[in-house]
């Protein structure tokens, strides 16, 4: 159980957060849907997206790249709504220079061989790129300490009620009664 595993569970328990979709230059893994897992474009696409100033944030990651859209999240703030984006550090940190008020939380998995047995699990990587995501991970994980709140990823529902919390912690009075 990853990231993406939390937040898909956010979603589904809280559907009034806007999930941002990141645009990315990778290939889809099997059973990734464009537009739903992620918006899958061409290096050029991507190149003009960043010169045209339309994404809030992107990175380098594992020999691709990916970004948030700046009209998105915007759009969602605009009408009030929370935005919930999953991204890596080096997004997260533009995300804190370019919107201080964000909230950020980091997820952090229980132990590195834990980690190290999920993305085994997961079939994606293996042998030199297995360990090029475990040192990025271990990298990540020193950086934990500027976010807002660190998770950790070991149950699946008590790392979601743990988020969640810190959500409903996070939202104005207004937004509150919403929920």
């Amino acid at each position: 159980m990853g990231k993406g595993t939390v937040v898909r569970r956010v979603r589904e328990l809280r559907p009034d957060l806007v999930f941002s979709v990141s645009f990315t230059t990778r290939a889809p893994r099997p059973n990734e849907i464009d537009g739903v897992h992620y918006r899958f474009v061409s290096e050029q696409e991507f190149d003009r997206m960043v010169e045209a100033g339309e994404l809030l944030e992107w990175a380098s990651i594992f020999g691709h790249r990916s970004g948030t859209s700046r009209q998105e999240v915007d759009a969602a703030l605009a009408a009030g709504r929370d935005v919930l984006k999953e991204m890596d550090v080096q997004g997260a940190a533009q995300i804190r220079e370019r919107m201080p008020g964000a909230v950020l939380i980091f997820l952090a998995p229980p132990s590195e061989e834990e980690l190290a047995r999920r993305l085994r699990e997961r079939g994606t990587e293996a042998g030199p790129a297995l360990e090029r995501r475990l040192a990025e991970a271990r990298r990540e994980l020193a950086q934990a300490t500027w976010f807002d709140h660190i998770v950790m990823n070991d149950e699946l529902e008590a790392a979601v009620s743990r988020v969640l919390a810190i959500i409903d912690a996070a939202r104005s009075p207004h937004q509150k009664e919403q929920t």
